[in-house]
């Protein structure tokens, strides 16, 4: 890839190119199995965000062995299996070794035609943006370690972070969307900055608009921050132009490190709603939160 995008591409034959991507990270959720679901999840979203198939995966695997029991790794990888089986993905091998601290995820190869790539670098001015996914995994993962998250909002924060972006994905390549990136842990305004330099146009957000996880603002106003969405500011936070009416917790969400995101797609204004339609139909709970505009390249305008 000539720019940085969610994950590298080789070309093999003009109708075939391989989606070469890795991810894993330490448990977000006390429970095992959702833990090895949402690894999985977000570790296949790279190959659904560029319009791409993943067929092959292989476990990564840092494990406790003399101070965690075997049950709990194998509930682990049981959860990535199982997530793995549901996306149509084989698990075609791994390796593990032992770590004071746990950590799970996969590498995994997926297959997309290379004229019909999706990357971060497409967007065009009078795109809709459209995302997938409330926002708010990271507040709640640290509202959840803190025990402060009743049993429903936890259900609620593991399915969000488990659901695959297969659907997502297979909706807006029907739709013929250029441009995507999925909002991971550098947060929405990291994400959406790398998409608008890439692809040499500015963005406006309304702040409004914003699907939020329950809880989320409860917790951002509480200042209950996870350590990464102040690196995330601090990196990207010259990206960005918030309007001072933002209130300051929505401000703080914007920046909020996302674990197993939605797609953020950038699309045709007159082929908007109709996907949006699509997607809520396919269970999909995607809204418009803003557009791609021509001035000033390169910055997030949040109003």
């Amino acid at each position: 890839m000539e720019a940085l995008d969610n994950a590298g591409v080789y070309k093999l034959t003009d109708d075939l190119a391989i989606i070469e991507t890795v991810d894993f990270f330490t448990p977000v959720v006390d429970d095992p199995y959702a833990f090895g679901q949402i690894a999985a999840a977000n570790s296949l979203s790279d190959v659904y965000t560029m319009g791409g198939k993943p067929i092959v995966a292989m476990n990564i695997v840092c494990f406790p062995i003399k101070s965690l029991g075997v049950s709990v790794l194998k509930d682990i990888l049981r959860g990535g299996v199982d997530k793995m089986r549901e996306a149509g993905t084989v698990l075609v091998g791994g390796h593990s070794v032992e770590d004071p601290e746990l950590k799970y995820g996969l590498s995994v190869t997926g297959t997309v035609h290379p004229d019909r790539l999706i990357t971060n670098s497409g967007a065009r001015p009078g795109d809709k943006l459209i995302l997938t996914k409330p926002l708010g995994t990271g507040i709640l993962s640290t509202a959840l370690k803190a025990k402060l998250l009743d049993d429903t909002t936890t259900a609620t924060l593991i399915k969000c972070m488990a659901t695959l972006n297969n659907k997502a994905s297979e909706l807006m390549q029907e739709a013929g969307v250029k441009a995507c990136t999925d909002i991971t842990g550098f947060g929405l305004i990291g994400h959406v900055a790398q998409l608008a330099h890439n692809s040499g146009v500015g963005v406006t957000i309304s702040w409004a608009s914003l699907p939020l996880l329950p809880g989320a603002e409860e917790f951002a106003r509480q200042k209950l921050l996870p350590g990464g969405l102040q690196r995330n500011r601090e990196f990207y936070f010259a990206s960005a132009v918030i309007d001072s009416k933002v209130p300051t917790h929505i401000q703080d969400i914007l920046f909020d490190p996302q674990t197993s995101g939605g797609l953020l797609m950038c699309v045709a204004p007159d082929k908007a709603e109709p996907l949006l339609e699509k997607l809520r139909k396919a269970g999909v709970a995607a809204v418009i939160i803003g557009e791609a505009v021509s001035q000033p390249k390169g910055t997030i305008s949040v109003s």
